[in-house]
């Protein structure tokens, strides 16, 4: 069963499109990691699946119905992000209180345990905390809900590094309990590729790959070896990026669709790609790397 259901989503700002025609599909029960550099149109794309904003046009359905204000998307779904915010009359205690009458499937246990975990001072009110702080709160608040649909937009910022471990142990293992439909929203996909089942890769608004963490793993391989050799290769392959190149050998990042073994045979060694790699290889600008600027402005 699909949780989320999004057909040519189209988000238009003034002109530009922060989603381009975009179509994916999220299945029940899932943690899936939603990648792309700033400006991809992540957090666009999950505020209008979690029905905070609405679609220039094309299709979103969450949990069969159109999200944008509608009660049972909201009751049966939480946005948690940096932005995140309650209100000072309350302290960080008596709001978790109060979640457990919105929340029907609220986790108090969990949520208390989590926030004597981290040694928040149950008296402060959530703005007094620090960013880092307040991210973790927000973490809690995520989890506990237990809602059916629970999205965390870049979650970890202002976590300090235990702080992030602790936090994705503690999804990971709160998943397994209570498995739901999670998506984890970054541009760091090393940190949480361990949690991710399924990966949505998106960039300048459109789909670039939806595949299994697994699937990603075995996508794309490095071919290294003599420049003329590996170049005369290439004549009938893939190309994702060219990694290094001089005279004497070259390295280029190549799709995975060939029997390696008549490849090591040319002398041309294969190697794997990380997937946090590949997401920036898939993603990367056609104008030429960091060096071009220092090196066109040593020309002049």
């Amino acid at each position: 069963m699909n949780v989320i259901e999004c057909k040519d989503l189209v988000k238009n700002y003034g002109g530009a499109n922060a989603l381009d025609h975009l179509s994916v599909f999220i299945k029940e029960n899932t943690i899936t990691g939603l990648i792309g550099r700033n400006g991809a149109g992540k957090t666009t794309l999950l505020k209008i699946i979690a029905g905070f904003w609405k679609a220039t046009s094309g299709e979103v359905k969450v949990f069969n119905r159109q999200p944008f204000n509608n009660l049972i998307v909201s009751a049966n779904s939480i946005f948690v992000d940096d932005m995140m915010d309650f209100t000072s009359a309350l302290t960080i205690k008596e709001l978790l209180d109060e979640a457990k009458t919105f929340y029907p499937n609220w986790d108090h246990d969990l949520a208390e345990g989590l926030l004597n975990y981290f040694e928040f001072n149950p008296n402060q009110s959530h703005q007094s905390l620090s960013k880092g702080k307040k991210s973790t709160y927000n973490m809690i608040i995520g989890l506990a809900s237990k809602c059916a649909l629970t999205i965390f937009d870049e979650p970890t910022t202002g976590m300090d590094a235990a702080v992030r471990k602790d936090f994705y142990r503690a999804l990971l293992k709160d998943y397994i309990q209570s498995p739901r439909t999670i998506i984890i929203s970054s541009h760091h996909l090393d940190e949480v590729e361990d949690l991710l089942e399924d990966v949505l890769l998106i960039h300048d608004g459109k789909t670039l790959l939806h595949l299994s963490i697994e699937e990603l793993k075995e996508y794309a391989v490095k071919i290294s070896g003599r420049t003329a050799l590996v170049m005369q290769y290439l004549d009938n392959k893939e190309v994702i990026y060219k990694e290094e190149i001089n005279s004497e050998t070259c390295s280029v990042i190549v799709r995975n669709n060939f029997p390696h073994e008549s490849v090591k045979r040319l002398g041309i060694t294969v190697s794997s790609v990380k997937p946090s790699d590949l997401c920036v290889y898939l993603t990367s600008q056609s104008k030429g790397g960091i060096d071009d600027v220092f090196s066109k402005r040593e020309s002049v």
